[in-house]
């Protein structure tokens, strides 16, 4: 294969992650593809990484996409990890993600530019590191909702058909993806530098941690102690937003945990139509282990792996280490509780707080749990004082529930208007609805047609526009049906 470097206009890639010591990736050249063929670009994040999307049209440009080749700057590498996966810890990496440099962009932002599906790598562990089509579409557009929605959250630039097949059940039609990220440091960077490097080694990637993500701290008298109380109060504002917006992540490994505080990874996840806090939608998750209503536990957990690799530079005596940890791992709960009781009080058009509001926030989620409702549009309903569409708003708990709330929006300055505003700007009129995402999946997939998949981005892009053409991919599927999703790799 010829390696050609390439120039086009607006890459500005540096390589800080390739500086690390070796321990911590492997080079590696890109592995070529017989045909690339872009199915979708994202021209407004084109734009905002200071790229030219006409260049990433062309011929050369989709090369680049496809990892054919590389542009100027770019030093390949895959990177070297590890995780628990469902609770077991194994040695992992990148198996089929090259990342091709960071993107310095016209902001002034660094961001990694990762192709997903681009191939075989030393830590592939027997796979053929290539992604089919159906599930990068599928984070593709899963993961531009969660944008729209205010999720920090990884994003997707493009998506390339290969020309090849990849084997899985069936034989299926290969793609790459290329992933933007802030970056790719997971808790699992961590735990595979504290188990397979030295103290040296965690600490050098501490180090990178804290200059490139937190560099406000890392003058605190206990840089890293600073670097662990970021990470949580990260992950306790992501975890609330999750939970806010009804999203199940379906793979919480303790490898999916970007310390940035972004979602990543996007396998089996999605959202929920009615309301139950035991929801699934993972076919592999079949303990429930990470349950919409287990991820803020999970996540504390996930967290307390985190503060393990971090132990040996929080303090040179391992029982005081310990506990500086646990008591900061106490915060993580209450922090979160803190996100999600905010969030749930703009949900519900309160300006103000009051020592209530938690249980009338809970008893709302019991009854919508009872009576099967379907959460995203309960919320829409109260929003616009519409409540007809569920046999919630029938029963009679749910009116006395009611009434408690009216009593407490009236004991509250601030206008009807206002807090409606407050309200709709809090409640998306729609989210990736399960059936709606598969639409568009199968007609891309086995009709070529992307005509569904970029209406239903549209749709998307502005969740809470509340627009009469987002009615119609409000609706749940009717019935509901015991929808599952599958990794795809």
């Amino acid at each position: 294969m010829n390696k050609k470097e390439l120039t086009h206009t607006g890459w500005q890639l540096d390589d800080s992650y390739s500086r690390l010591p070796e321990i911590f990736y492997s080079k590696f050249t890109v592995n070529p593809v017989r045909s690339p063929n872009l199915v979708i670009l994202n021209e407004a994040l084109a734009e905002t990484l200071g790229l030219n999307a006409e260049d990433l049209r062309s011929e050369d440009g989709v090369a680049i996409l496809a990892g054919n080749r590389v542009p100027e700057g770019s030093v390949p590498l895959a990177q070297a990890y590890a995780g628990h996966q469902f609770g077991n810890f194994t040695m992992l990496g990148d198996g089929r993600a090259l990342l091709i440099g960071e993107q310095l962009t016209p902001s002034g932002k660094r961001l990694d530019i990762q192709l997903k599906g681009s191939g075989r790598t030393p830590y592939s562990r027997g796979g053929d590191g290539r992604a089919a089509l159906r599930p990068m579409l599928r984070e593709y557009l899963i993961s531009e909702a969660m944008h729209g929605l205010g999720i920090p959250t990884t994003r997707s630039l493009a998506v390339v058909e290969t020309g090849e097949m990849v084997r899985r059940e069936t034989a299926l039609p290969g793609a790459v993806m290329t992933r933007i990220a802030d970056s790719h440091l997971r808790v699992g960077t961590f735990q595979y530098a504290a188990r397979f490097g030295t103290k040296e080694d965690v600490k050098t990637l501490a180090d990178y941690a804290l200059a490139r993500h937190f560099p406000h701290v890392q003058d605190a008298s206990n840089p890293y102690l600073a670097l662990f109380q970021e990470v949580i109060k990260r992950q306790a504002a992501l975890i609330a937003k999750w939970q806010l917006a009804g999203f199940i992540h379906g793979v919480m490994n303790t490898d999916n945990m970007a310390i940035s505080g972004e979602t990543i990874d996007y396998g089996p996840c999605a959202f929920m139509d009615s309301f139950d806090p035991k929801t699934v939608f993972s076919s592999i998750d079949v303990q429930g282990r990470y349950a919409y209503g287990n991820q803020p536990m999970i996540a504390g957990w996930n967290l307390a792996r985190f503060a393990e690799s971090l132990l040996p530079l929080l303090h040179d005596t391992p029982e005081e280490a310990v506990s500086m940890a646990q008591e900061e791992l106490t915060q993580y709960i209450e922090q979160f509780q803190s996100h999600w009781l905010a969030g749930m009080r703009k949900k519900l058009g309160l300006f103000s707080e009051e020592p209530e509001d938690m249980a009338l926030a809970e008893e709302l989620l019991n009854l919508m749990h009872a009576h099967t409702a379907d959460y995203t549009n309960t919320f829409r309903a109260l929003t616009f004082d519409k409540l007809q569409g569920s046999n919630l708003f029938d029963a009679p708990e749910f009116k006395e529930w009611h009434s408690s709330w009216q009593a407490r929006l009236d004991r509250q300055e601030g206008s009807p208007e206002a807090r409606q505003q407050l309200m709709r700007d809090s409640n998306p009129a729609v989210i990736p609805r399960n059936h709606r995402v598969e639409e568009a999946l199968e007609a891309a997939e086995f009709r070529g047609d992307y005509s569904v998949l970029h209406r239903l981005l549209e749709v998307l892009a502005n969740p809470y526009a509340h627009s009469p053409e987002q009615e119609a991919y409000a609706q749940p599927q009717e019935p509901e049906s015991g929808y599952q999703t599958f990794c795809g790799t």
